[in-house]
C-alpha cells in the first residue's frame, strides 16, 4: 500500500504559476503509475495528468495540454507545474497511484487508481 501527502496548492491570480506535488511512501520500486485528478464543485472527478513508471512517458487532458506539466524524481514524488492558470482551473487537485502500470487505454479511468491523496485546493481568479 502506497500513501500520498500533497502539498502546494493555494490561490493565484488568472495567468499565474502554480507546482503541486505528491511525496509516495509504503512501496518499493518505481513501477507504478501515478496521476492527478480533480473536481470542482458539484463535478465529477476529471482526468488531469498522469505518467508511467519506469519509461515516464506522459499523458494530459486536452484541456491542460500545453500549460502543465507532470513529472516524477526518483525518490517517486509527482510533480504537476501549472501555468498560465485560468479561473476553470479551479477546482480539488488528487493526487493518485496505481498498483500496476498503466496503458493507454486506462491511464485516464478513474478505477485504473487504487490509492488517492488527501486533495488539495486549487483556487484562480482574478
Amino acid at each position: 500500500q502506497v500513501q500520498l501527502v500533497e502539498s502546494g496548492g493555494g490561490w493565484v491570480r488568472t495567468g499565474g504559476s502554480l507546482r503541486l506535488a505528491c511525496a509516495a511512501s509504503g512501496r518499493s520500486g518505481s513501477m507504478f503509475g501515478m496521476a492527478w485528478f480533480r473536481q470542482a464543485p458539484e463535478k465529477e472527478r476529471e482526468f488531469v495528468a498522469a505518467i508511467r513508471g519506469g519509461d515516464r512517458r506522459t499523458y494530459y487532458a486536452d484541456s491542460v495540454k500545453g500549460r502543465f506539466t507532470i513529472s516524477r524524481d526518483n525518490a517517486n514524488t509527482l510533480y504537476l507545474q501549472m501555468n498560465s492558470l485560468k479561473p476553470e482551473d479551479t477546482a480539488v487537485y488528487y493526487c493518485a497511484a496505481s498498483s500496476g502500470n498503466p496503458i493507454l487505454s486506462t491511464v485516464r479511468k478513474i478505477e485504473t487508481y487504487d490509492e488517492w491523496g488527501q486533495g488539495t485546493q486549487v483556487t484562480v481568479s482574478s
